[in-house]
């Protein structure tokens, strides 16, 4: 708060809804902020598709950010719902606020509106993830109450690529290589 109370009165900044409009602007503050620079093991492609998809999904979980009148950062989440689970989650898919004002909590007050709302569905638990090496974004997190930090393991494998080497023999399912 203390940050936004130094912007003139008119200048403050507005969380509001997402609307269709917006989804462009979205796209390309996405695309400005989540770079390969940004984190070169992104498991998850940043493309209109994310957008389109959460906010025909759950659109009231979709949220700008405004100053002067310019989208500065948006939140985008959706909940999930475990069969045989009394639980239902949270899951903050994306969270991107330009450069520029990273310092004035914009991040904080849009997760502050989505995490209320996600309450008011009844939701116990939020769920993010980021890169285990994106540090500024675990501290961001960490400022925002959540815990149980965990390192997970992604791989991949380029489908594009001939592999250098010799070929292997394979075996068909359920023969070893003798045939039997």
């Amino acid at each position: 708060m203390q940050d936004e109370q130094l912007l003139p009165r008119q200048k403050r900044l507005r969380i509001r809804d997402m609307t269709i409009d917006d989804l462009s602007t979205v796209f390309h503050l996405g695309e400005e902020v989540f770079t390969a620079e940004y984190s070169p093991s992104l498991y998850r492609t940043w493309d209109e598709y994310e957008i389109t998809t959460l906010f025909n999904s759950d659109s009231e979980l979709c949220l700008v950010a405004e100053h002067e009148g310019q989208i500065v950062g948006f939140a985008l989440g959706t909940t999930v719902e475990k069969h045989h689970s009394a639980w239902k989650y949270g899951y903050l898919v994306w969270l991107g606020v330009r450069p520029f004002m990273q310092k004035l909590r914009v991040g904080a007050r849009l997760f502050r509106e989505i995490k209320r709302r996600m309450r008011e569905q009844g939701v116990r638990m939020i769920i993010i993830d980021t890169d285990a090496e994106n540090e500024a974004a675990i501290r961001f997190f960490t400022k925002q109450g959540f815990g149980n930090v965990q390192e997970h393991v992604y791989m991949t494998l380029n489908l594009g690529r001939k592999r250098k080497g010799r070929k292997r023999d394979v075996a068909a399912p359920g023969k070893d290589l003798a045939g039997r």
